[in-house]
């Protein structure tokens, strides 16, 4: 029996429809695109927790699933707003319902959030594009969700909040020097939840796509000196990811097969799978 999952997509409507028109799919469906590249058979399901009124997947507990993945979103969720304290309650259900499961960026915060830590507004200059130069802690090193990562990596993100305090239970698995946790293992009630402050489910394009989208916000925080200096960048990234084995533009951008080759970028999403998601199924049966 194939493996079934459900994808949170925790962005509210208006970001949904931005990022849809920016490059074709919400972050939810983005996601179900990166499963089913690594699982082209698997029965993936969406929900939409940040929305008012979103009707459950069909008639199915979150019980039902076996792994559950969490979207970024551009939700603050140390602000008091509903959509976030909908999506906040979300995650909650999904640790009391004992499902492994797993979360970028907002996904991570999200969690940290559910089971008692604390999020903040991102002391240092945002991480636009790339996360660099992301390492293990000594908790990280052996923990099965960064297997197959070197000693130092880089990985697609963009954020403007990190973050501040881990909840108890919780294991701090990688940092870099811009962001404390870039990883997390948490541990609430009967569920297990993996996550990251990067974005191993997005491609090339999305990256892309994302420097456009947050370009003003990008000059407002002095990374770049002006909109075209962030579309050049874009470009060059839109670039590498038609041709990703191109030196010059590799060599332009900074980066390696760790953010070009899907296997290798997608590495903490295929853990999850393997080495929680797999054998939690076992455990139930």
């Amino acid at each position: 029996m194939s493996l079934r999952f459900l994808v949170a997509d925790c962005e509210p409507p208006d970001a949904r429809e931005k990022r849809r028109a920016s490059v074709g799919m919400s972050a939810g469906e983005g996601y179900v695109a990166a499963i089913r590249r690594m699982l082209p058979d698997a029965p993936v399901e969406q929900t939409l927790p940040a929305d008012a009124d979103a009707p459950a997947p069909e008639g199915l507990g979150l019980e039902a699933f076996d792994g559950i993945f969490l979207t970024g979103s551009p939700l603050h969720v140390y602000d008091e707003s509903a959509p976030s304290e909908r999506t906040i309650a979300f995650m909650r259900a999904v640790f009391a319902s004992g499902t492994p499961s797993f979360g970028s960026c907002a996904g991570l915060q999200l969690a940290v959030v559910a089971a008692g830590g604390t999020v903040r507004p991102l002391r240092n200059p945002r991480e636009a594009g790339f996360a660099r130069r992301i390492w293990p802690t000594a908790e990280g090193r052996d923990h099965p969700l960064l297997r197959g990562r070197p000693p130092a990596f880089d990985a697609p993100t963009l954020h403007g909040d990190e973050v501040d305090c881990l909840p108890e239970r919780a294991l701090h698995l990688a940092g870099n020097l811009n962001t404390a946790v870039q990883a997390a293992e948490i541990r609430c009630g009967p569920g297990v939840f993996w996550g990251v402050q990067y974005h191993p489910e997005l491609t090339l394009i999305e990256v892309a796509a994302a420097l456009r989208r947050d370009a003003d916000t990008i000059v407002e925080d002095g990374l770049a000196g002006s909109g075209d200096d962030v579309e050049t960048q874009a470009a060059l990234v839109e670039a590498l990811a038609h041709e990703p084995t191109r030196l010059d533009l590799l060599w332009r951008l900074g980066l390696d097969p760790q953010i070009t080759v899907d296997e290798l970028r997608q590495t903490e999403l295929r853990n999850f799978i393997e080495h929680l998601v797999g054998p939690t199924r076992e455990r139930r049966r």
